[in-house]
């Protein structure tokens, strides 16, 4: 049975378009905000420093996931109401995440893109639900899943009717202790040739390490990525969540610039 994901079914890329970004055919297209919605003040500044340096959408999780039940877990529906906001006073479409169903309706309503993350990548009473809806998702890759196993994940929203589907590869788990995970861009390659879906890569989460991040998200434009999705933050020491993963905005700014340099060379738009 050819799967709704495959090339083999679908031999021509699939092209995402919202708001005058587009995912796939040649373009790469950058993702980037704060890890986490934590204030108006914080997000609307940081919209305003990603969408100057060239960023076409704005991500900031109201819904977290965290290992620990002690850590800051989000601003909820609160948080849904600033991202509203945030893309009205700067104009770029907004990603975040839903972790399950009864949130689902209400994260729909609020952005352009809802993200399914790691950790529900296999939730599948989220995935179907999801799979109903007509508007993009962006699945991301669970860190112990292998590649068969997320294009499993993202034939439940396809067959479900929703075509505009995002992968992203944001790490996976090996025996290397020093980074958070391993970025599989092997991984990225290979999924190319077997999906038409685009694929993106978070080298943010793969790393926890804002160090690493400029790097890899140049890596992910020369093995052919079709974008990214980048934390930043003004103030990462202070950041509620994962700071230490989070670019300054200057940081940001450089990279996007080297971004474009190494896009001119390859012929792709960034």
């Amino acid at each position: 049975m050819k799967l709704l994901v495959s090339r083999e079914n679908q031999p021509e890329d699939t092209l995402i378009r919202l708001s005058g970004a587009q995912f796939g055919g040649g373009r790469f297209t950058v993702i980037a905000g704060p890890c986490a919605v934590e204030s108006s003040a914080q997000l609307r500044a940081t919209a305003e420093v990603v969408r100057d340096a060239g960023a076409s959408l704005l991500r900031g999780g109201a819904f977290k996931p965290r290992t620990s039940p002690y850590s800051f877990r989000g601003l909820g529906r609160a948080g849904l109401g600033l991202l509203v906001e945030a893309r009205a006073a700067v104009g770029l479409p907004t990603v975040s995440e839903a972790v399950d169903t009864d949130d689902l309706a209400a994260v729909a309503a609020a952005v352009d893109v809802i993200q399914i993350g790691a950790r529900n990548m296999q939730n599948f009473s989220l995935l179907e639900a999801a799979g109903r809806l007509r508007q993009p998702v962006l699945l991301k890759r669970g860190a112990g899943a292998t590649l068969d196993e997320l294009l499993q994940a993202a034939e439940y929203l396809l067959q479900g009717g929703n075509r505009q589907v995002l992968l992203c590869e944001r790490g996976i788990r090996t025996f290397a202790p020093s980074m958070r995970y391993t970025l599989d861009l092997a991984g990225v390659v290979r999924l190319k040739q077997l999906t038409h879906l685009p694929v993106l890569v978070d080298p943010s989460h793969a790393t926890g390490d804002a160090r690493l991040v400029p790097a890899l998200a140049r890596a992910a434009l020369a093995a052919g990525a079709d974008g990214l999705l980048v934390e930043v933050h003004a103030q990462p020491e202070a950041a509620l969540s994962d700071g230490p993963q989070a670019l300054l905005p200057e940081a940001f700014r450089g990279l996007m610039a080297s971004l474009r340099q190494i896009g001119t060379a390859l012929g792709r738009a960034v």
